[in-house]
């Protein structure tokens, strides 16, 4: 992509990134793509999991030119003034001329380096299909184990992947067999696990009301934590980019607890 070794064009990354991971494929709850403009050559991107003053200062201490993020700094229902915390994020990135580029749930839907199809591969499924909807479009993915695990297992594949210990209801059939992955705060996409005959759910969030559908369904709830199961798709596309383009990509920590 790059015509200068180790160096990519902002109008070219953005137009690639838009493509491959379809940003305008259907609506969203804010915008994807190009959210706060900076120089048009880059260097260094640093990826995270959610735009914030905290990132954009380690990214400008890394010395970075382009931030990308799975959760931007625009969403439905704000107020579209770049006043206080807004004007503090905003004004840290233009006062060092860092791009900010943000891809919500087209990096929950993408089947390579989408959060949810590479934990449903890394937790070991098989024979992976779409699964629940958000505006129309499939958002998360499902599968089966070639082999049926223990529960306990699957608990300890999520302990290890997501890198937190899950809260789980163990409520469903033992050994599971079939598994649907929808991170972040997606409690709702729980009927669509039911309605699927799914043994087992994996999302980030939890309220209060799964626990007894979970268990007067006979259906395996394990909330992983919203950051700790949207932080494998920003690495993966990270990793995507720094091979395209040629540019080196460091992933951020900003730690969160949810």
């Amino acid at each position: 992509m790059p015509e200068t070794p180790g160096v990519v064009d902002r109008d070219t990354l953005v137009r690639w990134l838009d493509d491959y991971l379809g940003a305008h494929d259907g609506k969203d709850y804010g915008p994807n793509g190009l959210q706060v403009q900076g120089k048009s050559e880059i260097r260094k991107i640093a990826t995270g999991v959610s735009a914030c003053l905290e990132l954009f200062q380690k990214a400008r201490e890394l010395g970075a030119d382009a931030v990308l993020v799975h959760h931007g700094i625009f969403w439905d229902g704000l107020f579209p003034t770049l006043t206080g915390m807004q004007y503090h994020r905003v004004a840290e990135l233009i006062k060092h001329d860092i791009n900010l580029l943000a891809y919500h749930l087209p990096l929950d839907r993408h089947p390579e380096v989408g959060n949810n199809a590479v934990a449903c591969r890394a937790l070991g499924l098989e024979d992976l299909q779409p699964f629940g909807e958000a505006f129309g479009l499939p958002v998360g993915w499902k599968g089966r184990f070639p082999t049926p695990i223990p529960a306990q297992e699957l608990i300890a594949r999520c302990r290890t992947f997501y890198d937190r210990e899950p809260l789980a209801f163990p409520y469903g059939p033992d050994p599971v067999e079939t598994l649907g992955v929808i991170s972040g705060g997606a409690q709702k996409e729980f009927w669509s696990a039911i309605n699927d005959g799914l043994d087992a759910y994996i999302t980030g969030e939890v309220s209060e009301w799964v626990m007894n559908v979970a268990r007067e369904t006979r259906t395996h709830y394990l909330a992983c934590g919203h950051y700790a199961t949207e932080v494998c798709g920003v690495r993966e596309l990270g990793e995507r980019v720094a091979r395209e383009c040629g540019v080196g990509t460091e992933l951020l920590h900003v730690s969160n607890p949810v």
